[in-house]
């Protein structure tokens, strides 16, 4: 619509007020991929927990791209030569850098669209908003693949161990789950970024901070993303739509929503998804999900229906957490429990019943760039090597517990 005013401004609860910075930006916010985030939960299951936690992924990309104007801003206030096209690429990178997502969020990942992962996902609806906006992205598209060589510290703003989608994810996840320990010094961090010969660093003075940064997101792990209750719901979901994809698989109809029926009856080959593919994922949010588990409430098949039911009603399973792979005959007995309880005629039906699985929870990672640190002299070294914080050095490592879903 000509002299139609783009110029809008959006409240944020987090940070305030976000004025949309160019057309283009304003556009894609306005794009059907884009506003599908609107109904994908940011958390997945994590509201069955924390209920104020129903924050979605359109709330997330806001504000990683309020804090990516921010950091734009400091950059080129401390010299940092980055020209208006690549002020906007970067802008609409950090915008869509989630946009492939699917329902529930990581919870379902490679359970609905086997095969390929989200950030494949994301930069096969980022090229495909190129094609219908006249490439206007293509440099958005270089960024966001780390392939802009030239200033690799743009594509480092939008993933790297100091990025801004962990420093609004952090903040945001933090705000609507309650979970003070996630709460991190955003506006501190962004003000002491830099960059040295290409490559985004952080001044010295912003080292504690930093070191925050870092332990908020260890906490949040165990007290958010990898919280038990959370888990084990995660797992429920997780046996549903496996079930489901057995059914499907085996010509049994699910009487469900047919975008989510195309991907459960078939696996995506190397090729990903043709365009007619693509829009079908991109009619799938959280809504499909919880309207399919309705309806199988009702489906001949018992442990989908059964399952279903207790989806919906919050009837979780019970979840045991070890340091070490639990014993096979702990498995086996939690298995005779299952079978008796539900009258289990099929040995394959336990696999629904009694899971296992793995957590990791790594902080930081030195290896592959790390968090450089610029010191007062100019020299850059890794975090690790600058910190007097000896609890470093635990940060660094990989825990790795073993978890074990059952029904009493």
């Amino acid at each position: 619509m000509a002299g139609f005013n783009k110029n809008k401004i959006i409240n944020d609860p987090v940070y305030g007020f976000l004025t949309i910075p160019t057309e283009t930006v304003f556009d894609v916010l306005q794009h059907p991929f884009f506003q599908r985030l609107r109904r994908i939960r940011q958390l997945g299951l994590s509201e069955l927990v924390y209920p104020g936690a129903t924050h979605t992924r359109f709330h997330h990309a806001l504000g990683a791209l309020n804090l990516m104007i921010r950091a734009v801003e400091t950059l080129k206030r401390k010299g940092v030569e980055i020209t208006d096209e690549e002020t906007e690429a970067v802008y609409l990178g950090i915008l869509l850098h989630d946009i492939g997502h699917g329902p529930f969020s990581h919870t379902l990942e490679h359970v609905i669209v086997k095969g390929l992962s989200h950030e494949q996902i994301s930069d096969l609806m980022m090229q495909r908003i190129n094609r219908e906006m006249e490439g206007k992205l293509g440099l958005a598209i270089s960024i966001f693949r780390q392939e802009y060589h030239s200033k690799p510290f743009l594509g480092q703003l939008i993933s790297g161990q100091l990025d801004m989608d962990r420093l609004d994810y952090l903040s945001r996840d933090s705000f609507y789950t309650g979970v003070s320990e996630g709460i991190v010094g955003a506006d501190r961090i962004i003000n002491m970024l830099n960059v040295s010969e290409g490559q985004l660093v952080v001044e010295a003075k912003g080292i504690y901070s930093v070191e925050k940064f870092l332990i908020a997101r260890r906490l949040m792990y165990w007290q958010v993303y990898l919280h038990k209750t959370a888990i084990a719901a995660d797992e429920l979901l997780f046996a549903i739509l496996q079930r489901a994809r057995e059914l499907a698989g085996n010509g049994n109809p699910l009487g469900s929503y047919f975008p989510l029926i195309h991907f459960l009856g078939r696996e995506i080959g190397p090729a990903g998804l043709d365009d007619e593919s693509l829009d079908l994922y991109a009619m799938l949010d959280d809504n499909d999900i919880l309207n399919a588990l309705k309806t199988w409430m009702g489906h001949e098949d018992p442990v989908l229906r059964q399952l279903s039911g207790f989806m919906l009603n919050r009837n979780l399973p019970k979840i045991l957490i070890s340091s070490i792979p639990f014993d096979d005959a702990v498995i086996q007995e939690k298995k005779k429990v299952a079978k008796e309880r539900f009258a289990l005629t099929d040995e394959h039906f336990l696999s629904f019943f009694v899971r296992t699985g793995v957590l990791e929870n790594h902080a930081y990672k030195a290896e592959g760039g790390g968090i450089p640190i610029l010191n007062k002299d100019g020299e850059v070294k890794d975090m690790s090597e600058v910190t007097d914080n000896y609890n470093l050095d635990a940060l660094k490592d990989t825990v790795t517990k073993y978890y074990l879903t059952y029904w009493n």
